[in-house]
């Protein structure tokens, strides 16, 4: 049996096209699921990441695809979705403290929010998300406390919840793992990870190739998880990795 023929307790997975999601749809799809994925079309500055998380669907052997948008540039509050500069060529010191400019305000309550209304509809009980040890401190949305917190929500917020017909799961797979223990993941699960796109501000090219900046705090983690797993990396980078 194929991994696209794989019919079991379905799934929600956030899929944003970058290598962390994927890795964690990945490991719903081996842990027995059908498994549906939702990516978020929110203004952000990569809008290539849509596009690999299309890419990604078959060879995951994901059971559909959906994209949703919902504009947080009204919002604003991010490098990601304003005009301020994203953050390049910083050290791991200063990557690991703090809350970085990449912070989307309410971005993941948003995602979690859709992939838990697409759930209830779909009869899922689980939301898989790609939030990591490396996310932990820089993002709160992304704390083992915050997903705990959601999956009360969830509870609450719903018809199947308060009826009893649904005890929702938020997972996430990869959270207490590096980016080399996840590299090496995606490699044990057939993971096409030069699909991936996790640059927060790939440049503009004229030939059409998905090259990543190699500045951002999310090419320099990318590239030290490769580094560090051994395997080798096969992002095209447009400049210096940082």
């Amino acid at each position: 049996m194929t991994r696209s023929e794989v019919v079991g307790p379905a799934a929600v997975v956030l899929l944003s096209g970058g290598m962390d999601s994927a890795v964690a749809a990945a490991c719903a799809v081996a842990e027995g699921r059908t498994v549906h994925a939702l990516s978020l079309d929110y203004g952000q500055r990569c809008q290539a990441e849509l596009a690999a998380a299309g890419a990604l669907i078959e060879p995951l052997g994901l059971a559909s695809h959906r994209i949703i948008r919902a504009d947080l540039r009204a919002i604003g509050g991010s490098s990601l979705t304003t005009d301020e500069a994203v953050p390049t060529h910083r050290d791991e010191s200063a990557i690991g403290s703090g809350i970085p400019s990449t912070y989307v305000p309410a971005r993941n309550t948003v995602m979690l929010s859709f992939a838990l209304g697409l759930a209830e509809v779909l009869g899922a009980e689980e939301l898989v998300i790609g939030a990591n040890a490396l996310d932990y401190s820089g993002y709160p949305d992304c704390r083992g406390p915050y997903l705990r917190a959601f999956e009360n929500l969830a509870t609450l917020a719903t018809a199947a919840g308060v009826e009893g017909r649904a005890r929702y799961r938020v997972w996430a797979p990869l959270l207490e793992l590096s980016k080399a223990e996840i590299v090496t993941r995606g490699v044990e699960l057939g993971v096409p990870l030069a699909a991936t796109m996790s640059c927060y501000d790939p440049p503009e090219s004229p030939e059409g190739d998905r090259r990543a900046c190699g500045g951002c705090d999310s090419c320099a983690l990318r590239s030290k998880g490769f580094r560090e797993s051994g395997v080798p990396d096969p992002t095209v980078y447009a400049g210096a990795v940082a």
